[in-house]
């Protein structure tokens, strides 16, 4: 077996050659033959669905408009595309597609629909960068559409509310149960806020001497910041979350793993509670017509609560205030309601 020319390689080099031969003997393997044989090639690493979703997303994060945005978009493509995430994205097909899809197509058919197109972006992303090939089994036009029936769009304005004389007994009910999310809609109840804005809410935006909380304008649906006054049951929960908060950015409300709540949480909640039949955003027609019904508060000092804009532009222009210490009023008295259902007013 030659070791190469006395010109390239070093009687050092070749006594390490030597004794590397005799090795490969002793262990039943002939050296030359394994000189012949080319190195196995190592098998090019598994692309997931997981992966290409979070280098899709990677991507577009600078882009997307806020953080509940791109939150949005980790959390149904991550929790709601039932096992598609674990899978090499080359193997994601038609039959994946309809396994995270059917169960909430008529359900919930607007997270249906935004779920579709999302793995849609993901696996045409996928394709571009070679980690797949075909067609895009989520594609609607000319695929999905012969399979699944045309996703009901989402009514808006039209939430399932809780009639606003059961609150107080369901918020009663919500006060014996010991986790996050119960005192997460509690708050949102007392303060007619949506959810978004209560499940994004930090420490920072929160005055407790003032019983006062501003949600900043990218959490807002006006885009506009908007000072939440405080009832005394608010500041009760709010004191009760201190104790357990990491650091003073922490979530208020975070989940059990540190994240930041997902409303189907609430939905959950509200499923266990036997009142699957409204929503958490319908909390706030609940408010709504309490106020209307039951007091004398003006109709705009009521929307303002709601966060609503009042008015046309040129009113709006003349109103520069925000009507704080009507609408403290206003919660006061809402949260006073609130608590006739709790033992304690009894």
């Amino acid at each position: 077996m030659g070791l190469g020319s006395v010109i390239s390689v070093s009687l050092a080099r070749a006594r390490e050659v030597a004794a590397e031969a005799r090795e490969q003997i002793a262990g039943g393997v002939d050296p030359i033959e394994a000189r012949r044989t080319p190195p196995k090639q190592a098998a090019p690493a598994v692309i997931t669905f997981g992966s290409a979703a979070e280098s899709f997303m990677n991507d577009r994060e600078s882009v997307w408009r806020n953080a509940q945005h791109r939150w949005q978009w980790r959390q149904t493509l991550e929790h709601q595309t039932d096992g598609m995430w674990d899978l090499p994205v080359s193997d994601v097909g038609t039959d994946e597609v309809l396994k995270a899809l059917r169960p909430i197509w008529h359900v919930k058919p607007e997270t249906a629909r935004r779920l579709r197109g999302r793995i849609e972006r993901v696996l045409d992303a996928a394709r571009a960068a070679g980690q797949r090939t075909g067609d895009n089994p989520a594609r609607w036009r000319g695929h999905l559409e012969a399979i699944l029936p045309r996703a009901k769009r989402l009514s808006r304005g039209h939430h399932p509310a809780m009639p606003w004389a059961e609150v107080p007994e369901f918020v009663s009910s919500l006060r014996q149960r010991p986790a996050v999310t119960a005192r997460a809609l509690e708050f949102i109840i007392l303060t007619a806020s949506r959810s978004g804005e209560v499940r994004g809410m930090r420490w920072p935006e929160v005055d407790p001497i003032g019983a006062l909380w501003t949600v900043p304008d990218e959490r807002m649906k006006m885009k506009r910041p908007h000072r939440v006054p405080l009832p005394a049951a608010a500041l009760a929960i709010l004191a009760e979350r201190a104790l357990e908060a990491r650091t003073d950015d922490d979530l208020v409300f975070a989940s059990p793993t540190g994240g930041m709540l997902s409303d189907m949480a609430f939905e959950a909640l509200l499923r266990r509670a036997e009142k699957d039949a409204v929503t958490t955003h319908g909390f706030r027609s609940s408010f709504r017509d309490w106020a209307a019904d039951e007091t004398d508060h003006p109709r705009e000092v009521i929307e303002a609560a709601l966060a609503h804009l009042v008015g046309d532009e040129t009113e709006r222009a003349y109103r520069r205030g925000d009507a704080l210490e009507k609408r403290r009023l206003l919660m006061d008295h809402w949260a006073a309601f609130v608590g006739k259902g709790s033992p304690a007013a009894k």
